[in-house]
């Protein structure tokens, strides 16, 4: 589990195939910021841009650590096939503060930046999500966003999806890698898991 709330950005340096066919996945090298992975274990989950993996090996000298992500994986996500930067989110410990919201680290679909331009001292942020997630989209309620936890500030839906409007204050831009987001840009979207839980209550219908 995770917060949404981001513990550093990191950069992917090598991709390497795990195989020779479309069926394989990739092996990923990822930078971390000095000192990150000091408390890392191999085997410990690490959320890159609110994908949840596994570290199979590190570094901690070297500053990076290496994952494999399969096939299934890389089709249903954005930003994990190429080098660049990703934000970073170690597991949630049971004692930590829950600082953003319930992540799971199980993107629920991919969404596409419509707009991104600063706003006074803030940027605005929109994000047209699949239709299928539109339902889950709420006035003040919370999406996470590679990543990162943030709250829907408007709805609009349309028959392409729904376009949530977010605002992003500087340390936000700052301190994540969603700062370099531009129009066009894919980005991972997970839904708030009470809303998943609420729409399944108010809608199951036992079987006759």
């Amino acid at each position: 589990m995770f917060t949404g709330i981001i513990t550093g950005v990191g950069r992917i340096v090598a991709i390497d195939d795990l195989g020779a066919t479309a069926q394989h996945g990739k092996r990923l090298t990822v930078e971390a910021p000095a000192g990150y992975l000091d408390d890392v274990g191999q085997g410990d989950s690490i959320a890159l841009n609110g994908a949840c993996m596994t570290v199979t090996t590190f570094d901690a000298a070297a500053r990076r650590f290496h994952l494999d992500i399969s096939a299934e994986s890389l089709d249903k996500t954005a930003g994990l096939a190429e080098p660049g930067p990703v934000n970073l989110e170690k597991a949630l410990r049971a004692a930590d503060r829950l600082g953003g919201h319930i992540v799971s680290g199980h993107v629920d679909g991919i969404g596409t930046v419509t707009h991104f331009a600063q706003v006074g001292e803030s940027w605005e942020l929109r994000v047209l999500a699949p239709p299928a997630i539109g339902r889950y989209l709420v006035y003040k309620g919370s999406i996470t966003v590679n990543g990162v936890s943030l709250t829907v500030n408007a709805v609009a839906d349309g028959a392409a999806g729904s376009e949530a409007s977010i605002n992003l204050i500087p340390h936000t831009v700052q301190n994540t890698a969603l700062g370099t987001l531009k129009v066009g840009s894919k980005v991972n979207l997970e839904i708030d898991v009470i809303a998943r839980y609420c729409e399944r209550i108010l809608n199951y219908r036992p079987a006759a």
